[in-house]
């Protein structure tokens, strides 16, 4: 019985930590992130022979080597930060939104919409963009609210549907371009008509900078902030507390689809002034990293947003100065980074303690187990001889 007890003791296990300070999980992450560097400078000199000292170099250039490059690295940093902002009230709530790429095409196409046929029908652009703003915005709102409503009333799975939303999205986006490009060329020209004056880096940041003070604001001091943690606690609690749980979800999707909106109208309106199935960029899916990494903290995803556009801006890079041809290697490069950057969370949450008396124990018992096995067979030879 004690062996059998013995073999389920394990040689570690797993301790949440609780005093852990500020400076050690920030050490932890540098660590993983330069380890993560590290090997796939590795992979990159393996299998692309490419110099890991100019990968290091190319790194940084990708995002700070000029000018238009820093500007470029602020605008998609800003929207990037944009969508992880949307999707933190939902996922607070644990409303799963995988749907952020929908919403923000669907918001996009409805932008190009209004800028293709009011611009044919000869409207002064600042009539164009006055309701393009609202058209936008309203289409990212109806578009979260969709599968908001059927998870509210049918309690239906919202990462399974929003997931399909946003392959409806390109499905429309791909007959829109289909019916107004009468070319061939599948491809709709940058439009002159409605496009949002202005720096586009510019108001993406500005934008950024107010998303970021007003969810901190709406999640740390309002009601509705409150609500959609505790619906995202327990329904159940929520319900005994009066808290109208599908008030709160149907209102907390509509917030989420509306920032969306708020991205896919700065891309369509002030950066492309065209769409494409590719307009929104995996946005939506890279956000979900984006959030998760930060622990929803609006403040820390600036940190998280920023890394992982100096990542792709950087890897970028390092492919075009180190002549690497294979999309592949640079892919799987970022991929192990990410990977390393993910694990360093678990050992930031998560300690592991070995048993270090498990094989002293272990000779412990089988002393003890021979010791009474030698006396139950002297016990049987001292019956046979009576």
């Amino acid at each position: 019985m004690n062996k059998e007890q013995h073999k389920k003791q394990p040689l570690f296990h797993l301790v949440k930590r609780t005093n852990f300070v500020w400076w050690q999980r920030l050490l932890i992450r540098g660590g993983s992130i330069l380890l993560g560097l590290l090997v796939s400078m590795m992979i990159l000199f393996i299998f692309a022979q490419a110099n890991p000292g100019v990968v290091f170099v190319e790194l940084f250039k990708g995002v700070f080597g000029t000018k238009r490059r820093i500007l470029n690295s602020v605008r998609d940093f800003s929207l990037l930060l944009c969508v992880g902002l949307a999707l933190i009230p939902a996922f607070k709530m644990k409303f799963w939104n995988l749907g952020g790429n929908g919403q923000i095409l669907i918001s996009a196409l409805m932008c190009i919409v209004c800028m293709f046929f009011l611009g044919n029908a000869k409207l002064p652009d600042y009539a164009i963009i006055l309701i393009m703003i609202p058209v936008s915005i309203l289409s990212g709102v109806i578009w979260a609210l969709i599968p908001g409503i059927f998870k509210a009333f049918f309690n239906t799975n919202e990462s399974l549907f929003t997931l399909m939303m946003n392959y409806i999205a390109t499905g429309l986006v791909a007959v829109f371009i289909s019916a107004v490009v009468t070319t061939g060329s599948g491809v709709l020209n940058p439009l002159d008509k409605g496009n949002i004056p202005g720096d586009s880096w510019l108001i993406c940041l500005i934008v950024a900078i107010v998303m970021v003070a007003f969810i901190f604001v709406y999640l740390r001091f309002s009601k509705h902030g409150y609500e959609l943690e505790v619906v995202g606690e327990s329904k159940n609690t929520a319900r005994y507390i009066g808290i109208n749980v599908k008030k709160v979800i149907l209102r907390t999707v509509c917030l989420s689809g509306a920032l969306c909106g708020v991205v896919g109208l700065l891309l369509a309106g002030s950066i492309d002034h065209t769409i494409t199935a590719d307009t929104a960029k995996n946005m939506g899916f890279t956000a979900i990293m984006v959030a998760w990494l930060a622990k929803f903290n609006p403040f820390v995803m600036i940190g998280t947003s920023f890394l992982i556009t100096f990542l792709n801006k950087g890897m970028a890079q390092v492919q075009t100065a180190c002549g690497i041809t294979n999309d592949s290697i640079t892919n799987i490069v970022i991929g192990i980074t990410y990977f390393f950057i993910i694990a360093s969370e678990f050992f930031i949450t998560y300690r592991v303690v070995f048993n270090k008396n498990k094989g002293k124990e272990k000779k412990e018992i089988d002393a003890q187990i021979n010791k009474s096995l030698v006396s139950e067979v002297n016990s049987s030879k001292e019956e046979v001889k009576k």
